[in-house]
C-alpha cells in the first residue's frame, strides 16, 4: 500500500514477507493434502455439519492453492536478475568484447526459450508440426524485444491503461481546433461516393460475418440458433464435393445459407479446413450484386491466433508496382494458401464460366479482412475490375507504397476505437512508453489507482486528477525521461533513444510502419454514452486516413467495436438512415 509504482523504496521488506509467505505454503499443501484424504474416508463418524465444513474448508484450500501456482506460473519471469545486463554502462562494461557477447547472445536466447514454453503451454491443445515450431520461435523472439527493454507486472499495465484511458477522455472533452473541424467536412462529391460504398459494404459485411460459421450465428441468435440449425442438420447437401474441412452436422453450412440468404446451388466452393496460415473461406455467387464473391474467416482459432501473431514482415513482389514494400508475414502467408486454391485448383475458372459477367469481390473481417486485402493484390493483375471490402483489418498490414497502391480497389471500414485496427509494432511500443511515463510519473498508490479506475469504467463520472511529477513543468523538460521512467526501462534501447530525440508522437523507427489498406470509412457514434450499455446509439460516417489510426485508444469499447456484430449493426443503422432520408 506505501509508496508509488516508480518508488518501491516504502515496500522493500515485502519480498522478505513474501519469501516466508512462500515457506507457509508447503505446511498448507500437506494439511490440504491430509484433509482431503480424511473427507474421502468413509469410515469417519462425524456429524453432518462438520464434515460439510471440513469439505468446504478443503475445497476452499485446494482453490487457492490452483490459482496461486497458475499466478506464479504466469507472472514469474524465469529470467530474473539477468535482465540487469542490459543495463547500459560504457565503462563498466563493453558489448564489443566477445565475452560479453557471447553473454548477450545467452541472455537474449534464454528470454527466447521462456516465451517459447510459454506459448506451447497456452497451444497445448493443438496438433503441432513443423509450422507450429516455427511460427513458435517467431512469436517468442517477437515477444522477447518487446518485453525486454520494461520492468513492469500485468497490474502496472493495468494501471497505466486506465490512467491513460481517463487522460484521453480529459484530451476528447476539450474543445477541438477550427482547423481540425474543417478537416473532416467532406465535399459532397465524397458524401455520394461515401454513401455508395456504405450501401455496399452494409451488404458484403453479411457475408464476412457468414465465414464465421455457427459460433457467429449462434452468438447473435442465442434463443433459436441451435433449434433452426438441428432442422438443418440432416439435409441433403448438393455441393458435398465443393465442401472441404470438418462440417460433420452442417452447422457451419447451415449457419452460412441463413446468414447470407444464399441458395445451396450459389456456392461455388466452402473450406472449413483451419490449420497455422491456412484459415477457412468460400466462394460463392452474389445474384443480387452481380459479383463473386470470396469471403474469408477472421480469427477463430488457435491456429488463427498464431498466424495473427506471425507479425514478422516480408516482402511482397509485384511486377506492376513501382515500389514493392512490406507485408506482415503471417497474413500474406495465409493470402498465399488461399490465392494457390482459387488459382491452381480453378475455382475462380469455374466461377467465371458459370457467371462470365460478374465481377469479383473479395471480402473479410478482422484477420479475414487482412488476409482478403493481400489476396486482392495478388489477383489484381488478373482481375482488373476487382473490388475489396476488408472490415476491421489489422493495422500493420502494409507498407505506404502498397497502402497508397490499394487505394483504388480496397475500402477498409472501422468502427469506433477499435483496437485490432491500430495493433502494428511501432503503435505498441509507442502504448508502452506511454504506459511507462504515466505510470512511472503517477504520485498515487497503484491500490487508489485501479479501485477509482474500476468505479470510472463502471459508473462513469469524470476522469480523475491525479497529481503527476509532470505538473509544471516546461514542454522541453517533458520531452526527457524522468528518474522514475528510467527506473522502469530495463535498458534503454535504441527505440528509446530515439524516443528521446524526437517528439512524444513519433513512433519508434525499429520496427518498420505498416498501414491499413485502401481508402478508410471511420464509422463513430454519435452523441452517445460512454459506457457498454449505452442503448440507443446513432452513427455517423467519414473518409479517413492511415494516420489517423497512429496511436491505440484506451477504452471499455476498443474490443467490442471489433466485434463483427457490432460492425454489421453500425453499418445497417447508417443503411437505413441513407435510405429514409432518400424517401424523404
Amino acid at each position: 500500500i506505501s509508496g508509488t509504482i516508480s518508488n518501491p523504496g516504502p515496500r522493500k521488506s515485502l519480498p522478505k514477507i513474501l519469501y516466508t509467505r512462500l515457506l507457509l505454503y508447503f505446511p498448507e499443501f500437506i494439511w490440504a493434502v491430509v484433509g482431503a484424504v480424511w473427507v474421502s474416508d468413509n469410515s469417519v463418524q462425524c456429524e453432518k455439519t462438520v464434515i460439510n465444513g471440513v469439505i468446504g474448508t478443503v475445497i476452499a484450500s485446494w482453490i487457492i492453492i490452483t490459482f496461486t501456482i497458475l499466478g506464479v506460473l504466469i507472472v514469474f519471469d524465469p529470467l530474473g536478475g539477468k535482465k540487469t545486463f542490459y543495463l547500459p554502462d560504457g565503462g563498466s562494461r563493453n558489448l564489443e568484447s566477445s565475452q560479453s557477447g557471447q553473454l548477450l547472445y545467452n541472455v537474449k536466447s534464454s528470454a527466447t526459450r521462456v516465451w517459447e514454453k510459454r506459448i506451447r503451454l497456452l497451444c497445448c491443445c493443438i496438433v503441432q508440426d513443423d509450422d507450429h515450431r516455427v511460427a513458435f520461435t517467431s512469436i517468442a523472439e517477437l515477444f522477447r524485444c518487446y518485453f525486454s527493454d520494461t520492468d513492469l507486472v500485468p497490474s502496472d499495465i493495468a494501471a497505466g491503461l486506465i490512467l491513460l484511458h481517463q487522460e484521453q477522455d480529459k484530451m476528447e472533452n476539450c474543445p477541438k481546433e477550427p482547423e481540425e473541424v474543417l478537416c473532416h467536412s467532406p465535399s459532397s462529391v465524397m458524401s455520394e461516393d461515401l454513401d455508395a460504398e456504405l450501401e455496399n459494404a452494409a451488404h458484403y459485411m453479411l457475408f464476412a460475418a457468414a465465414a464465421y460459421g455457427w459460433p457467429y450465428y449462434v452468438y447473435t441468435n442465442p434463443y433459436t440458433a441451435l433449434c433452426k440449425l438441428n432442422g438443418d442438420c440432416c439435409r441433403n447437401r448438393a455441393t458435398d464435393s465443393d465442401i472441404t474441412g470438418s462440417d460433420r452436422y452442417n452447422f457451419h453450412f447451415g449457419s452460412i445459407l441463413r446468414i447470407t440468404g444464399l441458395q445451396y446451388r450459389d456456392f461455388i466452393h466452402i473450406s472449413f479446413h483451419n490449420k497455422i496460415y491456412e484459415i477457412p473461406f468460400f466462394v460463392a455467387l452474389d445474384h443480387k450484386k452481380e459479383a463473386i464473391v470470396v469471403a474469408v474467416r477472421g480469427t477463430l482459432s488457435f491456429e488463427d491466433i498464431l498466424t495473427d501473431l506471425s507479425a514478422d514482415c516480408e516482402d511482397l513482389t509485384l511486377e506492376e508496382v513501382l515500389e514493392n514494400g512490406f507485408v506482415h508475414k503471417g497474413i500474406t502467408q495465409a493470402a498465399n494458401y488461399i490465392y494457390g486454391k482459387l488459382i491452381n485448383d480453378g475455382i475462380l475458372n469455374q466461377a467465371f464460366t458459370i457467371a462470365p459477367e460478374y465481377k469479383l469481390v473479395i471480402v473479410g473481417h478482422s484477420l479475414g479482412g487482412g488476409t482478403a486485402s493481400i489476396l486482392a493484390i495478388m489477383l489484381r493483375n488478373s482481375f482488373p475490375t476487382l473490388r475489396c471490402f476488408a472490415f476491421s483489418p489489422p493495422g500493420g498490414l502494409l507498407s505506404k507504397s502498397l497502402a497508397d497502391y490499394t487505394k483504388h480497389f480496397i475500402v477498409s471500414v472501422i468502427v469506433g476505437k477499435d483496437l485490432v485496427a491500430r495493433l502494428s509494432m511501432p503503435n505498441m511500443e509507442d502504448l508502452k512508453r506511454r504506459i511507462v511515463r504515466i505510470v512511472a510519473n503517477c504520485n498515487r498508490p497503484k491500490y487508489q489507482i485501479l479501485l477509482r479506475g474500476c468505479w470510472y469504467e463502471v459508473f462513469g463520472g469524470d476522469p480523475d486528477d491525479f497529481p503527476t511529477e509532470l505538473d509544471g513543468r516546461s514542454q522541453d523538460a517533458l520531452r526527457q525521461p524522468l528518474l522514475a521512467e528510467e527506473s522502469l526501462m530495463v535498458h534503454r534501447s535504441p527505440s528509446y533513444h530515439a524516443l528521446e530525440e524526437e517528439s512524444g508522437l513519433n513512433s519508434p523507427p525499429q520496427y518498420p510502419h505498416l498501414y491499413l489498406p485502401g481508402k478508410i470509412i471511420h464509422i463513430v457514434e454519435e452523441c452517445s454514452s460512454k459506457r457498454l450499455c449505452s442503448s440507443d446509439i446513432k452513427y455517423t460516417a467519414r473518409w479517413s486516413n492511415e494516420t489517423a489510426f497512429s496511436s491505440i485508444l484506451i477504452s471499455p469499447k476498443m474490443i467490442t467495436d471489433h466485434m463483427p456484430d457490432v460492425v454489421l449493426k453500425a453499418l445497417n443503422s447508417l443503411s437505413q438512415e441513407q435510405g429514409s432520408c432518400l424517401s424523404c
